[in-house]
């Protein structure tokens, strides 16, 4: 094995060891995201003491699996591998083009899972400059990105919205509502698949993930965009009890008074 990536294997084979992929399809999951360039990124960035240790997975999907890590100073972060084989190239190519920010114009898939992780950075750092409650962004490279890690001290994750027990839905429902309305008017973008799924609550704070996707408000399909994600929360919060109408959302967020 090329001695580059001996470190970043190591960090794997401690994962296999611990049995955390303990399957046939586990493991077969596993080759699908620790791939020969991965692992590469992986050795460059415990080198560079971004990850020290690379534990269990906080969520596993189609197009990405986010790892609890931890850095060279014993701080939890959350590490996201996106996965070459299995994501939605052609979705991607939807959300990145048009965007001023990017001018990518290649069905090379690799080029474009990297440029989809730096724009998941560049909107993280823009929400957060923004004031935003999102993860903060710490170090993209590759289909790696890694980011404050949302949870509690003893690195138990913190859940999202649609598991977590809401105890009073009208506050929350506010501080999602401040949240979309710095997200559109102060960092100027619109979240694109906004939900109970994509809100993580952390000491009755929703923190907003899953970001990748998000459009600047002036693109062509930014008014569909944000249209989805308030008719989504509306229903979300409606399942809590809450009266509100997709109307009365916007009007929040756009802030036509002003």
């Amino acid at each position: 094995m090329d001695s580059k990536i001996s470190k970043a294997d190591d960090i794997l084979q401690k994962m296999l060891s611990e049995k955390r992929l303990k399957s046939v399809e586990d493991k077969r999951v596993g080759s699908e995201v620790f791939d020969t360039i991965t692992l590469k990124t992986l050795y460059k960035l415990a080198n560079d003491g971004y990850i020290h240790r690379l534990n269990g997975a906080i969520s596993t999907g189609k197009e990405a699996n986010v790892f609890t890590g931890i850095d060279k100073n014993d701080n939890f972060v959350a590490v996201k591998i996106y996965r070459v084989t299995t994501s939605d190239f052609k979705k991607m190519q939807t959300y990145i083009q048009g965007d001023p920010r990017f001018r990518i114009r290649t069905t090379n898939k690799r080029q474009l899972i990297n440029a989809w992780v730096n724009k998941e950075f560049r909107n993280l750092q823009r929400a957060d400059e923004a004031g935003v409650k999102v993860p903060k962004p710490i170090v993209a490279k590759n289909n790696i990105l890694v980011m404050e890690y949302i949870g509690d001290e003893e690195g138990d994750a913190a859940l999202p919205m649609r598991h977590s027990d809401i105890k009073n839905p009208e506050e929350l429902l506010n501080k999602v509502i401040n949240n979309m309305k710095l997200l559109y008017t102060k960092a100027g973008l619109v979240h694109g698949d906004l939900s109970s799924y994509n809100i993580l609550i952390q000491d009755n704070e929703p923190v907003i993930i899953d970001i990748s996707q998000g459009m600047t408000k002036d693109h062509p399909i930014a008014e569909e965009l944000l249209n989805r994600d308030i008719e989504n929360i509306t229903k979300d919060f409606k399942k809590l009890g809450v009266k509100i109408s997709a109307k009365e959302i916007r009007s929040e967020i756009i802030d036509l008074k002003s």
